[in-house]
């Protein structure tokens, strides 16, 4: 078979097909409708003369030949991705672009960066407000958020799940509301923050107390600039470091990952 004949798109349907085992999640992920997935999954199966696929009582299978290519099929597909961010970035192994968010990249990981560029003279860094930007139009090597998983990324946890309650000295008894932290049933909170940020510097201001994530009020509370009023306690959601396989291949990203989670 001829490299140019190659039905890529087809593939890529099939691909998506096969991991979900669903005609109508495939089409969610790729953004088109299920008969365009199984039109497409018709005509790879023409174009190879095989069945793909069966219907069951119990849903959607593979067929034996359908299973018989997946894992070469995928690990072709990681080559793709890896050789489009070879061609938008050159992989310079001295330049990362990092996406997380504004206050956690202030408490935790800027001194770490710095920290970092210490021992590896000439590293440059370009930094995205966004955590959620998207990794392709951004060209990010990883980004830091926090979330209760890695999703379909690959992570590693920074820091286990922990919250607490804190409040800088002589803070009135007053919760801090933010997304993130649901407050007790019945309290009525005399400040709304928009994000963990907000929170926190509402708290270091002595504008009350307020629930936030262990690690990024570690260093405020060492500097005795907040207090802590309740915990360190299990929470659900924790500081991820995320990227795609293709980012986790690379030398620079495996470095500084290693030296971040040290």
């Amino acid at each position: 078979m001829k490299r140019t004949h190659l039905p890529l798109n087809a593939l890529r349907v099939f691909d998506a097909a096969a991991r979900h085992l669903s005609f109508t999640r495939a089409a969610d992920e790729l953004a088109v409708t299920p008969a365009a997935v199984g039109q497409q999954i018709r005509a790879l199966e023409e174009h190879l003369g095989t069945v793909l696929f069966r219907r069951t009582s119990k849903g959607l299978e593979l067929t034996d030949e359908g299973g018989a290519g997946l894992d070469a099929l995928r690990e072709g597909f990681l080559k793709f991705e890896e050789s489009v961010q070879s061609m938008q970035a050159g992989q310079a192994s001295d330049r990362f672009t990092i996406a997380a968010p504004r206050e956690f990249y202030a408490q935790w990981l800027a001194p770490r960066l710095a920290a970092y560029r210490e021992q590896s003279e000439g590293v440059r860094f370009q930094l995205i407000a966004d955590e959620n930007a998207d990794f392709t139009e951004t060209n990010l090597d990883f980004a830091i958020r926090l979330v209760d998983g890695p999703g379909d990324l690959e992570g590693v946890e920074l820091a286990p799940a922990r919250r607490v309650i804190v409040a800088a000295p002589g803070a009135p008894d007053e919760w801090i509301d933010w997304p993130g932290a649901p407050l007790p049933e019945g309290v009525d909170a005399k400040v709304v923050a928009g994000n963990a940020g907000q929170a926190l510097s509402s708290a270091v201001a002595g504008l009350g107390k307020a629930m936030l994530p262990y690690l990024l009020v570690e260093e405020a509370i060492e500097a005795k600039r907040l207090e802590v009023l309740e915990g360190p306690d299990e929470g659900r959601r924790a500081y991820w470091l995320v990227a795609p396989t293709p980012q986790w291949r690379q030398k620079k990203v495996k470095a500084l990952v290693a030296f971040l989670t040290a």
